[in-house]
């Protein structure tokens, strides 16, 4: 059996770029629903809908768990799939998502003010703010959407001059606040770091999530050997998506750091 990656588009290929460094040995099915990226304005009930779907499909190729790389998905349905859905459907399998392991980190930096970028599902869901005053109640969290940013990376317009503008936009509320830690609380975020870091400063931490769900997934399966001892472990990795197209191609080796995929069929 496989581990699943899901994610609204191509942001969740930097966490299983991470993930692939820390556990090269296990088999991996990636999908993209790059047809309906990006999710961040979209409902909970429409987002809640498409995430059943593409559990359904990375199940159905034999993968026993699953790791939700899109903070709009885990904001808004994590939660519901895990208590409703995979106990009538799926009640052997597991799906993680990505904003505990970030929490945490958070917890182990002993951060006192924090910041969240991220969608508008996932800042609207509050989902960053609940999880850290779970572990680090006196931690003061503030949080700015910033919609224009996936486009901008799906686009593969990274470096148009007008980004570090819209950058400076989304994070200069944040900055007022005199926050000590930068959440990127979308899985895109990752492929901008350098931006960003150089707009907020050298003083604020910055946390992407690729590689807090790395180390996590690692101790997760260390600690649920019922899971582990059943996946296998060739590094055969397959790559699906909603919508295959050449500017998907190019922007896949652009994540991947011009790792030639092995591309699937759309999934449609």
């Amino acid at each position: 059996m496989k581990i699943g990656v899901f994610d609204s588009g191509l942001g969740g290929l930097a966490i299983l770029k991470e993930i692939i460094k820390v556990m090269p040995n296990y088999d991996y099915v990636y999908l993209g629903d790059n047809a309906r990226v990006p999710y961040g304005g979209r409902s909970p009930e429409i987002i809640y809908q498409f995430t059943k779907e593409a559990v359904d499909f990375l199940f159905n190729k034999n993968c026993k768990l699953i790791i939700l790389a899109c903070n709009s998905a885990t904001s808004t349905s994590l939660r519901k799939i895990q208590k409703e859905y995979l106990p009538k459907k799926w009640p052997d399998r597991k799906v993680l998502g990505v904003i505990r392991p970030a929490v945490e980190k958070i917890a182990e930096l002993d951060s006192k003010k924090v910041g969240i970028i991220g969608t508008h599902a996932t800042i609207n869901s509050k989902s960053f703010v609940l999880e850290i005053k779970k572990l680090s109640p006196m931690t003061q969290v503030f949080q700015n959407p910033a919609p224009l940013l996936v486009p901008i990376i799906e686009e593969g317009e990274i470096d148009w001059q007008g980004t570090e503008m819209i950058l400076k936009k989304y994070l200069g509320l944040l900055t007022t606040k005199k926050i000590d830690t930068l959440i990127l609380g979308c899985t895109h975020y990752g492929l901008m770091v350098e931006k960003i870091k150089k707009v907020i400063g050298s003083k604020i931490r910055v946390v992407t999530e690729g590689k807090e769900v790395a180390v996590k997934l690692r101790k997760y399966l260390n600690k649920h050997k019922e899971i582990e001892i059943v996946l296998s472990k060739k590094g055969n990795k397959k790559y699906y998506v909603t919508d295959l197209n050449e500017r998907y191609k190019k922007m896949t080796e652009l994540f991947m750091n011009g790792v030639l995929l092995a591309y699937g069929s759309s999934w449609r």
